[in-house]
């Protein structure tokens, strides 16, 4: 069997990706089969980092909308985020995977707090490290924490996890019957098109950074694996 193409991966989850079938909160068993699916790169050799957004509790920006101080209504998202990495961590010491979480604003009682070095040391020594709280700033979104933290561990790749999407298309194929799928993309692209992949801030720092970006679809059992190993999965965004 080949080995894996990259060495350390970024995973980025959406706050839904914990969902599974519920509407709100955390599905435990939907978050015990993310966390195998975790192992299954994981058990490869491939040190993994994870970024996880808030949105199955709230998001900052649609609770701005119903009068609360936008600043503020960030922070509640970061804290979220914050629970999601807990459960996520929760569920992959419980199949013996050893986890990091590090938080970007500081709640020492259950996280570290983010340091880069650490956290680098952490992949070294093959724990998977979850980063929380998005990036500690009010106004950026969980995605530019993905780009902007694997930058800072030089992470080879994002792995942009969809939710029954399997990669990019021209339009929402749950929508729109016959919706083209791409198979491959230029950052250009993604903010010229505006194909809702991520947010320009992101993708223009992954551009930059020309940190190739793979979504796919991360309820196919074994995608992520494969994404890992380098075979042809989903929507490959690159310079």
């Amino acid at each position: 069997m080949a080995g894996p193409k990259y060495r350390r991966v970024l995973l980025k989850l959406s706050g839904e990706a914990l969902l599974g079938d519920r509407r709100f909160g955390i599905s435990p068993e939907y978050t015990r089969y993310l966390a195998e699916e975790i192992r299954g790169v994981h058990e490869l050799g491939v040190q993994v980092a994870v970024v996880i957004g808030g949105g199955n509790f709230l998001r900052g920006a649609a609770v701005a909308e119903q009068g609360i101080e936008e600043a503020t209504a960030h922070y509640m998202g970061m804290l979220a985020m914050v629970i999601n990495a807990l459960a996520l961590q929760s569920q992959l010491e419980a199949i013996k995977i050893p986890t990091r979480v590090q938080s970007a604003i500081e709640i020492r009682e259950v996280a570290e707090p983010y340091i880069r070095r650490r956290a680098i040391r952490h992949l070294e020594k093959d724990r998977v490290v979850i980063f929380a709280a998005g990036t500690g700033n009010p106004f950026f979104t969980s995605d530019t924490a993905a780009a902007l933290r694997a930058a800072e561990i030089d992470a080879e790749v994002i792995l942009m996890a969809k939710n029954k999407v399997d990669g990019v298309y021209d339009a929402d194929p749950r929508l729109v019957p016959g919706a083209k799928k791409y198979a491959e993309l230029t950052y250009q692209d993604l903010l010229e098109k505006r194909l809702g992949v991520m947010d320009t801030t992101a993708a223009a720092l992954a551009g930059d950074r020309k940190i190739p970006i793979i979504v796919f679809d991360i309820s196919m059992q074994g995608a992520l694996r494969r994404a890992a190993l380098g075979e042809p999965v989903g929507t490959l965004v690159h310079a």
